[in-house]
């Protein structure tokens, strides 16, 4: 495998240089202050990256506001205690965009984000605590906890949040190939998944980054994209 210097070696000639390359990253993550994040900042997180999978996400973004609205600003517990009647109606409120199964998903993910928390103090402090060298298995509990939070809108869900993870897009694979791994074009199957993982812990040995550095600096050096 190519080392990581490598990577970010041709990332820089790509962007313009060392500096220029260090403005596109985003601000290091925090475990301290996603630890404090709320529940219900999680759930509208959880919730604006279900509704954006496969679909357009300038619509979810300028239509923010009325999802605020129309779900109780994502409190879990009002949420969980709301009568079909209510779920029902949301079906038929403009003020989101309605996808029934979508919408479903939210009172799901509510009862999900209130049982973390139950068990860890705050869905924060769960994030905060767990490793970013085991982000598959994260991933794996999102799958089978959550609603609709499989494959990349878990990934995304967790890089919105702030936590210190690796995002699969179609440039990060394309390097992750480029350097000698052998993965999928698409990455999706767990043996794919182990071995991105494994990876992104060893370049996170070699460099000393965070993971999302890691992952950000593997895209840019590849592709037309500028970003992720």
């Amino acid at each position: 495998m190519i080392p990581f210097k490598t990577i970010r070696a041709r990332a820089e000639k790509r962007k313009g240089g060392p500096k220029a390359l260090d403005k596109l990253m985003p601000a290091k993550p925090d475990l301290k202050q996603l630890a404090k994040l709320g529940d219900d900042r999680i759930l509208a997180e959880m919730t604006k990256r279900v509704f954006c999978a496969g679909f357009a996400w300038s619509v979810i973004d300028s239509k923010w506001d009325g999802f605020e609205q129309a779900f109780l600003h994502f409190q879990p517990a009002k949420l969980t205690f709301q009568p079909e009647d209510y779920w029902e109606g949301l079906l038929r409120d403009a003020r989101i965009v309605r996808n029934g199964a979508k919408i479903m998903s939210v009172r799901d993910n509510a009862a999900f984000v209130q049982e973390i928390a139950k068990e860890h103090g705050s869905f924060g402090k769960f994030l905060a605590k767990w490793p970013s060298s085991n982000e598959i298995g994260l991933l794996d509990l999102l799958t089978k906890r959550g609603s609709r939070l499989g494959g990349n809108t878990g990934q995304l869900l967790l890089r919105f949040v702030g936590w210190d993870g690796f995002v699969t897009s179609k440039d990060v694979v394309a390097c992750l190939r480029a350097a000698g791994l052998d993965i999928a074009e698409e990455v999706k199957s767990k043996g794919d998944l182990a071995k991105v993982q494994a990876q992104f812990n060893a370049w996170a040995e070699e460099s000393g980054l965070p993971y999302t550095y890691l992952s950000r600096i593997c895209a840019l050096s590849v592709g037309e994209n500028s970003s992720e």
